[in-house]
């Protein structure tokens, strides 16, 4: 199978890559839901449409005064070219007109500045409403969710598509309401000047919807489809770029650019099609526009050889005819727009929709966990296949569990139930004799300090980070949690000690650096059961036995999950879990499974051989 056809293969399979090339499945309940986060800021929205309305009336009355300026000059100019006695250009009135002119005109400008000043409020505070709900649901969205998607399309929902909804409400919103009334205002004019002329106005309304209509069907699949390759170009360039070291140190560079090309023409290829074809709205509306403008001129001119109407009104409808014009062009072009952004928020209502980790209704109280662990008959896969069968623990309070075994034996699955990222449906895992599906997540997961093989670090001190989960903890906490974490003394050799800032990727401190100060926050949490997976994998062999002497320390009393690949780190476990394949096939001390002489001692026996021995 080729590259391409695993690429589309894992688009099918998972379930956030997977925008159809359709326009949105629901357009109207899309719509709908989309303007229900407008509906608490009605009165803002009043005050934008009162105030287009105004602004919009202002504007529109412009062109009649600017025609009865015009006829003012055309009659007095005309009459003193008959020879008229005392014919002469009334130049006060002119100058009347003229001052009212401008009054319209700063009253208009007035107006659409108040208009835009709320709008940018309304759409604002609309999107961060939006990025509020989102942001939340991402918090109580299961481990599996996360799981099946890409990381760039989650991000491109997140930023990319409330950014396009941004966008919309803040600029084609207002452009919306101010032609949609500049239309009907340029309308009541053209009427009161000449309904005659108005009637060949109007007719290129229809036509021009006519012609319109089918281009927006065909621009939708193509903005859709350019969303959704945006979604796997921002995927691609957040793996490459989080990885870039491997990336060089492979020399993956040119297959790296040639996915990043491949991607990036089929995104290209996508806004190519859906921007040509709205974009061929706009010539064919003018088209049509000149063609209607063309005959308003004509038979204009015939009614003012016939004093039907004056030249200041037809030059006034003329101007109209323009003005008419491009608010339908501007309408048109908004409901491309539109079609694009419901297609953004469709993906966006997708993840607000997605289900959530199920709450427990009476959750048990449990003021204090001890941490006697105890797993019944456990079964469990992510899909229809079973990753794990028939599994049987019992953790005895205080002891210290060591899980040993092969890659994708199981063993971080093993820990991913115990803290309810996943859950077992028939069977049941239990702390102190209470169904973990009867504890509240939160309760449940504070009763564990965790330290993974992948550390994280966020933006911020290094005291907020060693305090993260504790954020109540003293300073003597903080500072006697990384003692015996035995990463004060570097921390104290930096320039601003435990104040130091530490960036996005925590790149300034060293691997191992960033091991010990995820040691030193479990330290401070004190949680009442420890989970350690590999948590000395990235020191030196001097550290990590000091560490171990720590850890011992902070495990005493403590019910702690040990995943370990280096062996002798576990040898005084009190129980030893061998798994493979998703099953727990030995378990035992580490005496006794040496005694075995089964797979366990031929593990351990294999760490430590002499390579250079037979």
């Amino acid at each position: 199978m080729s590259k391409k056809d695993n690429k589309e293969q894992a688009a099918r399979g998972h379930g956030g890559m997977h925008v159809g090339l359709e326009k949105p499945k629901n357009f109207k309940g899309t719509f709908r839901r989309l303007l229900a986060y407008l509906r608490p800021r009605q009165v803002s929205l009043i005050i934008v449409f009162i105030a287009a309305v105004l602004g919009t009336a202002f504007n529109v009355l412009g062109p009649a005064v600017m025609g009865q300026t015009i006829t003012v000059l055309f009659e007095g100019a005309h009459a003193k070219m008959q020879g008229i006695a005392d014919a002469a250009i009334d130049f006060p009135k002119v100058g009347q007109l003229l001052l009212v002119l401008a009054g319209l005109y700063v009253f208009a400008s007035l107006f659409q500045f108040i208009q835009q000043y709320m709008m940018a409020a309304v759409a604002q505070r609309t999107v961060y409403d939006l990025r509020e709900n989102v942001f939340e649901k991402m918090n109580h969205l299961p481990l599996a969710y996360f799981d099946g998607r890409s990381h760039g399309d989650i991000l491109s929902r997140v930023t990319n598509d409330i950014d396009t909804i941004a966008t919309t409400l803040q600029q084609s919103m207002t452009q919306f309401i101010t032609s949609f009334v500049t239309i009907i205002g340029i309308i009541i004019m053209m009427l009161w000047i000449s309904p005659l002329l108005t009637v060949i106005a109007v007719v290129s309304i229809p036509l021009s919807i006519f012609v319109i209509k089918p281009l927006i069907k065909r621009s939708q699949k193509h903005f859709s489809e350019q969303q959704r390759t945006l979604g796997s170009l921002n995927g691609h360039i957040e793996e490459m770029y989080t990885g870039h070291q491997i990336v060089k140190a492979f020399g993956q560079e040119a297959d790296s650019l040639d996915e990043f090309s491949e991607v990036n023409e089929e995104l290209y290829d996508a806004g190519r099609r859906a921007q040509f074809i709205s974009g061929i709205i706009m010539p064919l509306m003018s088209f049509i526009g000149n063609i209607s403008y063309v005959l308003i001129s004509i038979i204009g001119g015939i009614l003012v050889t016939q004093r039907a109407i004056t030249i200041g009104d037809i030059q006034a409808f003329i101007t109209y005819t323009r003005q008419f014009s491009q608010p339908i062009s501007q309408t048109a072009n908004i409901a491309n727009i539109i079609q694009s952004t419901i297609a953004a928020a469709e993906r966006v209502f997708e993840l607000l929709d997605e289900d959530e980790e199920e709450p427990v209704e009476d959750p048990v109280q449990m003021p204090d966990i001890n941490g006697a662990v105890r797993f019944n008959h456990v079964d469990f896969g992510y899909d229809v296949t079973l990753l794990m069968e028939n599994i049987n623990l019992e953790a005895a309070l205080g002891s210290t569990i060591a899980i040993v075994g092969p890659t994708g034996a199981g063993k971080t699955t093993l820990i991913n139930l115990l803290m309810r990222f996943y859950d077992v449906k028939e069977c049941s895992i239990t702390i102190d004799g209470f169904d973990i599906r009867k504890m509240n997540r939160a309760t449940l997961r504070q009763a564990f300090g965790i330290v993974l093989q992948d550390t994280w670090l966020f933006k911020g001190t290094i005291k907020d980070n060693i305090a993260y989960g504790k954020t109540d903890a003293t300073d003597e906490a903080i500072f006697a949690a990384a003692k015996a974490a035995r990463v004060d003394h570097f921390i104290q050799t930096l320039p601003d000690g435990y104040d130091t800032v530490l960036n996005e990727e925590a790149s300034n401190i060293s691997q191992g650096q960033k091991q010990l100060l995820t040691i030193a926050r479990a330290m401070l949490a004190d949680s009442p059961m420890m989970i350690l997976d590999e948590a000395t994998s990235s020191v030196d062999t001097r550290t990590e036995i000091l560490i171990q002497q720590a850890m011992g320390e902070l495990m005493k009393d403590r019910t702690s999950f040990v995943i370990a690949h280096r062996l002798s780190t576990i040898q005084d476990a009190d129980l030893i879990l061998v798994m493979d394949q998703g099953a727990i096939i030995e378990q035992g001390t580490h005496t006794n499974l040496m005694e075995q002489g089964g797979f366990y001692a031929e593990l351990y026996n294999s760490q430590f051989a002499d390579p250079l021995v037979g």
